[in-house]
């Protein structure tokens, strides 16, 4: 069996050649027994070992301040990511979630940053769980506000845009989470370059319907 921080590791060093990320920004959990591994917070991924990957307790108090994770509930010698909040609360809520990713890829940033729902102008917007993907309101990084508006964003949904942020995703492992976020920022590209042509074509609520019903059998488990 692979190791789940090596694994972790993995993924998270798979970002930027995908397009995902630079830098250190963005982060990514697996669930892991009672509660998830995470990448920790300001660490270059190229970096990273096994020792670095702290482990969080999903039963992590809710209320604790902004920015302070150095009393949430984890154990390793590096603080987790400051965004913590919205992949505790994603575990918290749906057994089904095994893995969360957070980037800040380029074009669902520039979709973020005009705070812009993605509409039906894709089939493949169906993959989501819906006929659009949401655009949470806008909070601090880091904040118990941002995960409250990132969870009514993610409600029926694998993904969301973090309103002058990034992009979210939630999947049941970490191949599924890489998947759906390589796919998120691909939509918004291609929406953000048919805008430049014009207003796209969208798929009415009929035609979305039928997408998600056929969705619910696609793909292998």
């Amino acid at each position: 069996m692979t190791d789940p921080r090596a694994a972790l590791i993995a993924a998270a060093r798979a970002m930027r050649p995908a397009g995902l990320n630079r830098g250190t920004a963005g982060n990514l959990s697996v669930r892991d027994g009672d509660g998830f591994l995470i990448t920790p917070t300001g660490l270059a991924y190229d970096a990273l070992s096994a020792d670095d990957i702290p482990h969080m307790r999903i039963d992590t108090p809710a209320d604790k301040n902004a920015h302070d994770s150095a009393d949430a509930s984890w154990t390793g010698r590096r603080k987790p990511s400051s965004e913590w909040r919205f992949h505790r609360d994603l575990y918290a809520a749906r057994p089904e979630v095994g893995a969360v990713l957070h980037a800040h890829s380029p074009f669902a940033v520039t979709l973020a940053c005009l705070r812009r729902d993605i509409p039906p102008f894709h089939y493949m917007i169906a993959r989501f769980g819906g006929a659009t993907i949401r655009c949470a309101d806008y909070a601090i990084f880091g904040s118990p506000a941002l995960s409250t508006a990132a969870m009514a964003a993610m409600t029926e949904r694998k993904g969301c845009l973090l309103a002058n942020h990034g992009l979210l995703v939630a999947g049941r492992d970490l191949d599924e989470a890489f998947a759906l976020a390589v796919e998120l920022e691909e939509l918004c590209e291609q929406y953000w370059r048919a805008c430049q042509l014009g207003d796209p074509v969208l798929l009415d609520a009929a035609e979305m319907a039928e997408v998600i019903e056929k969705f619910k059998g696609y793909g292998q488990k």
